[in-house]
């Protein structure tokens, strides 16, 4: 019977990895039945946010003011104002993070732009909709995650140590293993509902991703904003944004 304890310390890491991803996934779901998104129609804005995060956002407005002659982007990564009368929030932290000089390079105006408040009341306005996800949500639940992978791994390893036990192989007609199977199930079991019920993305909730899905592709800015610059066709264009800050997009904004 030196094999029960085993099978105690297998069945304890199973309950609490477990146990821990359900809490974040009812946080998730609760966070989600919050939101007002029925019959709700994304923005530009919102869908390169929801499918890319913050850098994706001034990617988008960075593009649309180059389309209407308002900045010009060279292929060098320097943006150049052309016009410094802003049409909404997300121009006016471009412009602002440009500088009085009306000129400079693309990777720290799409940093500080990023961080300003035009994306950061784009975000508040998503997540109070229910389509992203909020604030520490994100890595409470890929901790989470993580954690159950552990536990199942772990598992594997101490059923593994419990047949290998002299005279530990069966119990009665009983092989040790298959109750080792019991613990094993569950967190693999948990981890298969959590794939479907809880956010698989960092920015978008599940709501978020099904309106990601019916969003119709009406132009280039569209594909850029779903997609990123992969969908961006001039190659000048692409070369400009192509010089970023390479911490940016692990960047998630801090949310009071």
């Amino acid at each position: 019977m030196f094999w029960v304890p085993l099978l105690l310390l297998a069945c304890a890491l199973a309950a609490l990895s477990c146990g821990r991803l359900c809490v974040a996934a009812v946080r998730a779901a609760a966070s989600e039945a919050r939101g007002a998104h029925e019959g709700r129609h994304l923005t530009l804005y919102e869908a390169a946010f929801l499918s890319g995060g913050p850098g994706r956002v001034v990617d988008v407005a960075l593009l649309s003011m180059a389309r209407r002659r308002r900045l010009l982007l060279a292929h060098t990564g320097w943006a150049t104002v052309v016009d410094p009368v802003a049409g909404d929030d997300l121009e006016r932290s471009v412009l602002g993070a440009i500088g009085p000089a009306g000129q400079s390079r693309i990777a720290p105006v799409r940093t500080a732009a990023a961080a300003g408040d035009g994306v950061r009341a784009l975000a508040d306005r998503l997540v109070a909709a229910g389509l992203a996800v909020p604030d520490g949500m994100w890595s409470g639940i890929a901790g989470a995650a993580r954690q159950v992978r552990a536990a199942a791994v772990a598992v594997v390893v101490l059923g593994a140590c419990a047949t290998l036990l002299p005279a530990e192989g069966r119990e009665g007609e009983l092989p040790v293993a298959v109750w080792f199977a019991l613990p094993f199930f569950l967190t693999v079991s948990c981890l298969a509902i959590a794939r479907f019920e809880v956010p698989t993305t960092r920015w978008a909730s599940p709501a978020g991703r099904r309106l990601l899905g019916a969003l119709p592709s009406r132009d280039d800015l569209t594909s850029v904003a779903v997609r990123g610059l992969r969908a961006l066709e001039d190659p000048a264009l692409r070369a400009a944004l192509s010089h970023r800050d390479p911490n940016l997009d692990g960047y998630r904004e801090t949310r009071p």
